[in-house]
């Protein structure tokens, strides 16, 4: 059976997990930091999600499948992803960056576009990942599966996007979480800090992280001074954040909430990805029951 939310929410090895998935979302950035900035904030994620669902012949309308810029509007606001003209607004941009391309269609008047090749191994290389660090954790072959037949991609995909869509528990994970993953670049900020984590003691109030550098996170993520300032400044209002000493001196620590509010997301995130997987690929791992004990 494929993992669930609570089976990795409360496995202590799933920490190491988390960080080698901030690890490898802050690797794809600093390749291309263009294609990853679709990573970066939530909304800009579900949405690329929606566009592969939509393209790998996803249907929630009772439409024949395709991908096209008008069905792909009325499917970000009907699943509360974005406004008309936010969802508008980010096909030009996919456009404009040659991360879709027109090709014809069954109507002629429609018309219809696909991810180009860039767009489409990067986002087989989140999904491999992914993979790979349930394999680490249950000793499965789901990555080596992904790899040898590129097409399950376009099975795994839908299914994972409608389960993302519709879970509360990854759309809506904490205060924190939200106010980070919802802000630009805000996203890769919480990754670099969660990477940063040296353990994390359920017990814990808080854990320390050591000196910060506003400096590199402004210049690795190309965010403004004031857009960063604001975001910690927010979450240490929150007591979700802060430094040891005043005047954002000291060591930065990260709340032990905010912590298990990213925890919660990616066990949420992972179960989806895993569920997915396990209804095209197959189990992950057979008759090897001890590999699933919960630590």
């Amino acid at each position: 059976m494929a993992f669930t939310a609570d089976n990795l929410a409360a496995d202590d090895r799933f920490l190491a997990a988390i960080l080698h998935c901030a690890d490898q979302m802050l690797s794809i950035y600093r390749e291309s930091p263009r294609i990853a900035s679709i990573f970066a904030a939530q909304q800009r994620w579900l949405m690329a999600h929606a566009g592969f669902a939509l393209h790998y012949g996803y249907s929630d309308d009772g439409k024949s499948g395709g991908l096209y810029s008008g069905r792909f509007i009325d499917f970000a606001v009907r699943n509360d992803i974005a406004s008309r003209n936010t969802a508008a607004a980010f096909m030009q941009e996919m456009l404009a960056y040659r991360f879709l391309r027109p090709v014809p269609g069954p109507d002629k008047r429609t018309r219809y576009l696909e991810p180009t090749e860039i767009a489409e191994q990067h986002f087989t290389r989140w999904l491999v990942a992914h993979m790979m660090i349930l394999d680490s954790l249950d000793s499965g072959e789901r990555a080596g599966k992904i790899t040898a037949d590129p097409s399950a991609m376009a099975a795994i995909q839908p299914l994972i996007a409608r389960a993302i869509i519709g879970s509360e528990a990854v759309r809506n994970p904490g205060a924190t979480f939200n106010l980070f993953n919802w802000a630009n670049s805000g996203g890769l900020v919480m990754d670099y800090l969660i990477s940063r984590l040296p353990e994390f003691p359920r017990t814990a109030d808080r854990v320390v992280l050591g000196p910060l550098s506003l400096r590199e996170i402004r210049e690795q993520f190309m965010i403004s001074n004031t857009h960063l300032k604001r975001l910690l400044t927010q979450a240490a209002t929150m007591e979700s954040v802060g430094w040891t000493e005043p005047a954002r001196k000291g060591d930065f620590w990260l709340s032990g909430h905010f912590i298990g509010e990213y925890w919660n997301y990616q066990a949420a995130k992972f179960a989806i990805i895993d569920a997915a997987a396990e209804a095209v690929l197959g189990p992950a791992v057979r008759n090897e029951p001890q590999a699933r004990l919960v630590i």
